[in-house]
């Protein structure tokens, strides 16, 4: 059993960078953020697909979640097309998380992390905009995934500034995330919905295919699930009202890119973003067999 520890944050907030506390809207500002879960950095083609990643959207950050390296062989993140990097340690031979960014667009500082989160602050180097951004892999532990829970509580309790959350949450936040395999916990729904709650998170909604994950089987074993998010705060929203979330093609992985874009590209969607304690109701309980066979084989944009 891998034993995670908490931290507190009230030191690491009080020495924060300096920022403007109360920003005006940054339409002029693009920053992308792409997030993937690769299951491993050591398959073939992972660099080059990076490298056209960066190239197609030009991410500002890019986290890749379970790398699978450790030690010596994480010196494998220099390959990359970044010169900023923080990586945590993985658990025997599971997990790692790398947040990625280039020096001359950015300047990140570590605030805090854990084997399966990282927090640090981000600033702009062309303008005066400072934020938060939290990378994060949950545990399928729940001892482990209560303890991140609480370690989010913490940011939110200790800071007021502009706030991303990125990446993969292990858990379907309703019965509409998920096709196929066991009907989604509501306990184990409840206590990720109270967190979002916690630290007043905003869903973007998505544009692409309903879901980020596959286990890959035949129709008959196939389990499908919506668990790679962007959470942002009201404060990020107010200064960026036009993002917009991607779910890219999957490629390389089971897992798809999820890309973040402060200017999306011209689309005919339009995206409502939307509070979870509006969202979530009796219907977030319920199993609509004949739903969700449709959502299966019709994939559609869920824009809010």
């Amino acid at each position: 059993m891998v034993k995670l520890i908490g931290w507190n944050l009230r030191e690491e907030v009080k020495a924060r960078p300096p920022t403007n506390e109360c920003p005006t809207p940054h339409h002029h500002l693009i920053m992308n953020i792409i997030v993937w879960n690769s299951k491993s950095v050591l398959k073939p083609n992972f660099q080059k697909h990076v490298r056209e990643l960066t190239q197609n959207h030009d991410p500002v950050v890019f986290v890749v979640m379970e790398t699978h390296l450790d030690g010596e062989r994480a010196k494998e993140i220099y390959k990359l097309p970044f010169d900023g990097a923080i990586h945590t340690a993985t658990i025997g031979y599971v997990g790692g998380l790398w947040v990625l960014w280039n020096l001359d667009k950015v300047e990140v500082t570590q605030m805090a992390n854990t084997k399966l989160e990282i927090h640090v602050f981000v600033k702009v180097h062309s303008s005066d905009f400072s934020w938060i951004f939290s990378a994060v892999y949950a545990s399928p532990r729940l001892e482990e995934r209560t303890i991140l829970w609480n370690n989010l509580a913490t940011v939110a309790k200790y800071h007021n500034l502009p706030w991303v959350i990125a990446r993969d949450f292990n858990e379907p936040l309703n019965t509409n995330d998920k096709f196929g395999g066991r009907v989604t916990t509501v306990k184990r729904s409840l206590l990720f919905k109270e967190c979002l709650d916690k630290c007043n998170m905003i869903d973007l909604g998505f544009s692409g295919p309903r879901f980020t994950w596959t286990n890959r089987r035949e129709v008959d074993a196939l389990i499908q699930e919506r668990i790679d998010r962007f959470f942002v705060n009201p404060k990020w929203f107010s200064l960026f009202p036009e993002a917009k979330v991607t779910h890219l093609t999957l490629c390389h992985s089971n897992h798809c890119h999820v890309l973040l874009e402060t200017q999306p590209r011209p689309s005919t969607f339009i995206k409502r973003p939307f509070k979870f304690q509006n969202f979530l109701g009796v219907r977030s309980v319920l199993s609509q067999c004949g739903s969700k066979c449709l959502e299966k084989f019709c994939p559609v944009t869920n824009d809010h």
